[in-house]
């Protein structure tokens, strides 16, 4: 287990505490470029934007904190319920001096984000959503793909602290949930061997299965989304069916769907294709 964020080009890195939480944030472009904020799922840290943050955009800023209690940065002093996450992040961007930004987001950072797009739309621009159901599912429609969730959710909800940081699961799940080369996902799965990662993990599950599913099915979410919303979903994810991320269940203005040949670890296997979606969400809406 390594202590240190993996190296990546010319990239710029701060800690900034922001309600409670001191995030690690990697930045890369221009420090006066129209900010992207790129967020991150399980089980994984900011590096997922490697490639964004090695080459950014021309004109782009991009922004990648590791999650609270993820990568390097701080636990967070809640439970993992998102909407606290999602005022930890907007305390981030108040901390950073960013009014509005083009986001992106994958797994469990891509449900952040469009509950950020739902709590804030003032402040963002655009959302490229990266395989990840959208916060609209009818009840009728998770049930028939709950078995998914039942592979690992509660294994990590109630068990997590152990399985990640003594057992080799999280390489398992690499090895047969995606094309990501042992040595890459090992630099993912080294960081869950530390409990703070782990139990931040536990939690996140744990919040998850036991407060927000059965809230969600008992009174779902009713807020509209007025930001322009562009889903690409890997078509082969094992763990999330594009069906959770329909366009017909999305409560939205103006949201697209789009499937392509990959699995649920799209920015890993396909960052040429995340670049270019990014590159055409920016040139579609509005810098503020």
């Amino acid at each position: 287990m390594t202590n240190q964020p993996p190296p990546i080009g010319e990239v710029r890195r701060s800690f900034v505490t922001a309600r409670g939480v001191r995030f690690h944030v990697t930045e890369a472009g221009p420090p006066d470029g129209r900010p992207v904020l790129a967020l991150h799922g399980w089980p994984q840290h900011h590096w997922v934007y490697r490639d964004l943050l090695a080459d950014p955009p021309p004109g782009m800023r991009i922004i990648a904190p590791d999650l609270p209690g993820y990568g390097w940065s701080g636990p967070p002093p809640h439970r993992w319920a998102k909407e606290d996450v999602v005022s930890d992040l907007i305390a981030l961007l108040d901390a950073l001096g960013l009014e509005r930004v083009l986001l992106v987001g994958h797994d469990w950072g891509g449900f952040l984000g469009h509950l950020l797009v739902l709590r804030v739309p003032e402040r963002i621009e655009g959302y490229l959503a990266l395989n990840i159901a959208h916060p609209w599912v009818p009840p009728k429609v998770m049930a028939r793909h709950a078995w998914r969730f039942m592979l690992y959710q509660p294994l990590i909800a109630t068990a997590g602290v152990r399985v990640q940081t003594r057992t080799s699961f999280l390489d398992r799940v690499y090895a047969k949930a995606s094309e990501i080369d042992p040595q890459t996902a090992r630099v993912y799965t080294d960081r869950f061997r530390d409990p703070v990662v782990a139990r931040t993990a536990r939690d996140t599950y744990r919040t998850f299965l036991f407060r927000e599913i059965p809230r969600m099915t008992r009174s779902g979410e009713r807020r509209r989304a007025t930001v322009p919303i562009r889903v690409l979903f890997g078509k082969n994810d094992t763990a999330i069916a594009p069906a959770l991320a329909a366009v017909e269940t999305a409560r939205a203005d103006d949201y697209t769907l789009e499937t392509v040949d990959a699995g649920h670890f799209i920015v890993d296997e396909r960052p040429e294709l995340v670049r270019a979606k990014l590159i055409a969400l920016a040139a579609e809406v509005p810098a503020g």
